[in-house]
């Protein structure tokens, strides 16, 4: 079977092997594990590979570079106008030659890939929507736009469309899904977490507004003033490292807070082990890794009450829901710190959730997907 894959996602060539962000590189691994061929359209960045970067695993790949493009300026539009064309036809020659079409949405070449799939409505198809699939939601045009358009199943035939959470008046291509990170294999006992210990909070994400690593830190900051014996390691890079470093140093943090930057998986998965708290007060999310990792490894999480974010937490039972308000969010987790009976309720209760959702579980439920295309 060839399988083309259609994605925003920007991928680095070295040699013969492409690299791209790797939680997503080990997702689409698990595609390729049950196919021939891989097509891959995408785009090229001239970059040097990182600790986050991972690399195909198919032994027979195809790569198509597109131009990237961006609809948030005048000029970009301009420019995006006359590279729509091209881009198009890219993807259109990909799916011809395909035997079943995957799309990664929501993003830029995700939408162009909605508008060609229908072109060839007998195709198997199946498109990943890794953002908030929520229709309520305060989302970007574009956005929408997809989300309507894989829902439209006069427009969109033949398709599954893999989306996080169950969501009232969904059309029937819709089909709640989930992703994962480490394996059956990997459910080593969990080890019980002392409240008398120092407190220790993790984040891992961009440091980007969207995700809000300030207000992680201030959380963090408040229950310092209170009294609390408490640290918070930051792991990822983002616009806004050099604004968090002075703020740390302005308010004399740089003890108990931590940014690390971008680190390998392995390391991830030591600062989950030896933390009590993930934390993720994220404005978007669609299904955050971060959270279910860290409850995998018995991190109570604490986030924010966006897209399938609750149903992660059983809303609330094993977690903290953000409010996103200093006082109250921080009284929430205090009152927690106080209570080692809840904490470690909601620890277990979290892994045990967490831990039904491996990649052995991921790889049998694609096979299904591919089988029933």
């Amino acid at each position: 079977m060839t399988f083309a894959i259609i994605t925003h996602v920007p991928h680095i060539a070295k040699g013969t092997h492409y690299y791209a962000y790797a939680p997503y590189v080990r997702e689409m691994n698990m595609w390729a594990k049950q196919v021939t061929e891989l097509i891959v359209v995408a785009p090229i960045v001239k970059s040097e590979k990182t600790a986050v970067d991972s690399a195909y695993h198919s032994p027979k790949i195809k790569f198509i570079p597109v131009a990237s493009f961006d609809l948030l300026s005048v000029s970009g539009l301009l420019k995006t106008i006359l590279k729509i064309p091209t881009i198009s036809w890219q993807i259109y020659k990909a799916m011809r030659a395909a035997d079943h079409i995957h799309l990664r949405c929501p993003g830029n070449i995700g939408l162009l890939g909605c508008i060609v799939q229908i072109f060839f409505p007998n195709k198997p198809k199946t498109a990943k929507y890794a953002g908030n699939w929520d229709p309520q939601s305060k989302q970007p045009r574009t956005y929408k736009l997809q989300q309507w358009i894989l829902s439209n199943t006069f427009l969109t035939r033949n398709m599954q469309v893999l989306v996080y959470g169950e969501w009232e008046g969904s059309t029937k291509n819709i089909k709640p899904f989930f992703t994962a990170t480490y394996t059956e294999a990997d459910k080593v006992p969990i080890v019980n977490r002392n409240l008398n210990d120092p407190i220790h909070f993790v984040f891992v994400g961009a440091l980007v507004s969207g995700k809000n690593p300030l207000y992680a830190i201030q959380l963090v900051e408040r229950l310092l003033q209170k009294g609390h014996q408490v640290r918070l390691t930051l792991f990822g890079e983002g616009k806004e490292r050099q604004q968090l470093e002075h703020y740390c140093t302005q308010n004399k943090l740089e003890d108990c807070i931590v940014l690390k930057g971008n680190q390998t998986k392995h390391t991830i998965q030591k600062a989950y082990q030896d933390s009590h708290f993930v934390i993720l007060p994220s404005e978007s999310e669609g299904w955050p890794k971060v959270i279910a990792e860290g409850m995998f490894w018995g991190c109570v999480p604490i986030a924010t009450k966006v897209s399938c974010v609750p149903f992660m937490l059983d809303y609330g039972n094993w977690g903290l829901l953000l409010d996103m308000n200093l006082e109250k969010d921080s009284a929430v987790i205090e009152s927690l710190l106080k209570d080692q009976p809840l904490f470690d309720r909601k620890q277990m209760k979290g892994a045990a959730w967490s831990r039904g959702y491996t990649m052995d579980v991921f790889e049998a439920e694609i096979k299904k997907l591919l089988l029933d295309s």
